[in-house]
């Protein structure tokens, strides 16, 4: 009986653990602490090649796949293993199993913790591939 016991308060150590995070990043409890923000976010990780964008073109050199974070009508956060040093990048997304380009405009960079950086990106001009033919290569 008294390992019974022992795994029982294991598990809602657990428990309770699991709550504190679900609390810590509740979309409903931040709205309550913060407001209502201006567009609506959804947690949405998918996989975006970013290239950043050096006199007005993309640096093929440079590109990297990254996931996002969370997306809204206007644009997403990508997860980051260091701070973009470009105020300019172009994505790659895979969209319906089709590729598309933009270009966006890097607004914001936090760290997230553990040397992971959050950019909030404004995506800004959907690119056609004939637009920067180096971009056409790259592939999700």
């Amino acid at each position: 009986m008294l390992l019974f016991s022992k795994n029982k308060t294991r598990q809602l150590e657990v428990q309770r653990l699991l709550t504190k995070i679900i609390n810590a990043n509740s979309r409903s409890l931040d709205a309550l602490r913060e407001g209502p923000r201006g567009e609506l976010r959804v947690d949405l990780a998918m996989v975006v090649i970013v290239v950043p964008s050096i006199d007005d073109h993309p640096d093929r050199e440079q590109a990297f796949a990254t996931v996002t974070r969370e997306v809204s009508s206007v644009g997403m956060s990508l997860v980051l293993s260091e701070k973009l040093d470009v105020s300019e990048v172009f994505l790659v997304l895979e969209v319906e199993r089709e590729m598309k380009y933009v270009r966006a405009e890097v607004r914001h960079q936090g760290s997230l913790g553990a040397g992971l950086w959050q950019a909030g990106v404004q995506l800004t001009e959907i690119i056609t591939p004939g637009d920067y033919p180096e971009l056409k290569p790259l592939k999700i």
